[in-house]
């Protein structure tokens, strides 16, 4: 059987990782030079990069049914392993959409121009991240109490009726019936009021899935997790603007479309999501996680926070996604306005951003989810750790070269690394350590501090990078955006490192 084999996986490991270094020097390569003269193959390389990836993460899903018969008996129906799919498929879409529906945000408020907005960029993103982090206080408790699904639908209708507002406040602007000062503070505010229910996402996909899927096949969910984030941030970049600069639509329908494909995923969960198994038709399995008692209530939420925060291994996965959340936005944030300011809006990497982020992303997830349940026997820790090694590396180098064309490729090398850790973390390690009946307050613990990382991102840069004039355009004047990410790095590979040996174990023989 395929356990007896020589590692047929370590071959394709090594070609995954060859793919990412032709990518990286494809990159590099597109970046150079300052003429008007670009290579030939920049204008489909980021298709045939997003399809490439796309084909290695077919062709590496494990076949672990083939392993652990035992313990995955479930996989070897058919019937249950598609109806998985489609549950999964329904809710990461919708995961993707509110994506889209959040980072929307960044292209509207740069397509709507005037300093003053643009200048309070942060303001609005850091409001709403703020919302986020606490919200898990309320989401959690709801989720545990009333299911993913639920939690996915609400996630799904009131992101959709706050993007639909935003739009129109932005088509009154647009109009000359509200000033740019009253146009950033509703903004501030719908912004804010999105990313409440938006924090309803992560909290849903995980609490459904983790009645689904083993912990010996949860290194795939990870990689899932992972892709599902890297389509949603190709959708809010690459697609927003496409809408905008090349369909020439008016910068309202930035957050009209995603409420439109919102509305569409909302109608479909309400037919194919459902919570666990046994609720379409199957029987439930036992996921070999710590607490496997996957029935029945949840518990209290005052006791199951005081669970979580007096357990080392969660708030240490917790203060490794407050270090994620930090380098994620600082990567996908600042880059562009980077490039904007210093007048690097023709290069490659910035005008196939969000392609690249998406490319990036399904890289990583694969990659962490790969080796976590084949190198490391299902632990999370390790793989936290190696890829925080690639993000310290990546922030050295950005130390010395954030004013060089080689800037690109090192900051869509770090996206690989910190989506690859956080779908190992908050979309894998959370539903494993709590259980499935505590997966929604655990899973809010964890991402509520991904977006404190954030929020901290956000208002340091506010106060120590340029926000426009003749300063911006010197790189110069940008010397502490990498230097920042290095210490933070530092710190989420000694806390990786710290949970190396962590692994939960079965409640049952």
């Amino acid at each position: 059987m395929f356990a007896s084999q020589k590692r047929p996986w370590t071959g394709k490991l090594v070609l995954m990782g060859i793919f990412v270094l032709v990518m990286l020097f494809t990159l590099s390569a597109s970046a150079g030079g300052g003429g008007t003269e670009k290579p030939w193959y920049t204008g489909f390389t980021p298709i045939l990069f997003l399809l490439g990836a796309v084909a290695i993460l077919i062709w590496r899903l494990p076949k672990v049914k083939e392993e652990f018969p035992g313990q995955l008996a479930h996989l070897q129906d058919n019937s249950y392993r598609l109806r998985r799919v489609w549950n999964w498929l329904s809710l990461g879409t919708t995961y993707a959409f509110l994506y889209w529906g959040r980072y929307n945000l960044n292209v509207a408020v740069r397509a709507l121009g005037g300093e003053e907005v643009v200048a309070d960029f942060n303001w609005m993103f850091g409001a709403g991240t703020a919302v986020y982090g606490v919200s898990f206080l309320i989401n959690g408790p709801l989720t545990d109490r009333f299911g993913g699904r639920f939690s996915i639908l609400v996630g799904a209708c009131g992101a959709t009726i706050a993007n639909i507002l935003m739009g129109v406040v932005c088509w009154m602007s647009v109009n000359g019936e509200m000033e740019a000062r009253t146009l950033f503070w509703w903004i501030l505010v719908l912004y804010s009021i999105n990313m409440y229910f938006q924090s309803f996402g992560a909290v849903a996909i995980v609490k459904c899935n983790a009645a689904w899927f083993h912990l010996r096949e949860r290194g795939v969910f990870g990689a899932i997790f992972g892709i599902l984030i890297a389509l949603g941030i190709y959708f809010a970049y690459d697609w927003s603007r496409y809408i905008i600069k090349d369909l020439k639509l008016p910068v309202y329908w930035a957050f009209f479309a995603p409420a439109i494909a919102l509305t569409i995923a909302f109608v479909i969960n309400l037919f194919v999501a459902r919570d666990r198994p046994s609720e379409a038709g199957f029987k439930n399995i036992k996921t070999g996680t710590a607490l496997d008692d996957e029935t029945g209530p949840s518990d209290h939420p005052i006791a199951v926070f005081k669970i979580m925060w007096q357990s080392p291994v969660i708030m240490t996965i917790a203060c490794i996604e407050f270090c994620s959340g930090f380098l994620r936005q600082a990567i996908m944030q600042i880059y562009p306005m980077f490039m904007k300011s210093i007048g690097g809006t023709e290069s490659f990497i910035y005008v196939n951003w969000g392609m690249l982020l998406c490319t990036a992303g399904i890289l990583g997830g694969v990659f962490a989810g790969t080796i976590s349940d084949r190198v490391f026997q299902s632990r999370r820790g390790p793989v936290a750790a190696v890829l925080y090694v690639g993000m310290l590396i990546g922030g050295i180098g950005m130390c010395f070269l954030f004013d060089s064309p080689h800037l690109g490729p090192i900051v869509i090398m770090m996206s690989l690394c910190v989506i690859g850790v956080h779908g190992m973390l908050s979309g894998t390690a959370s539903m494993e350590f709590a259980g499935a009946k505590n997966t929604g307050i655990a899973v809010g613990l964890i991402d509520g501090f991904v977006y404190a990382g954030t929020a901290l991102q956000a208002i340091l840069y506010k106060y120590t990078l340029p926000e426009g004039g003749e300063s911006a355009k010197d790189p110069a004047n940008w010397w502490f955006w990498p230097i920042a990410m290095v210490p933070i790095a530092i710190i989420g590979l000694w806390l990786s490192y710290k949970i190396r040996n962590e692994k939960p174990q079965p409640k049952t023989a």
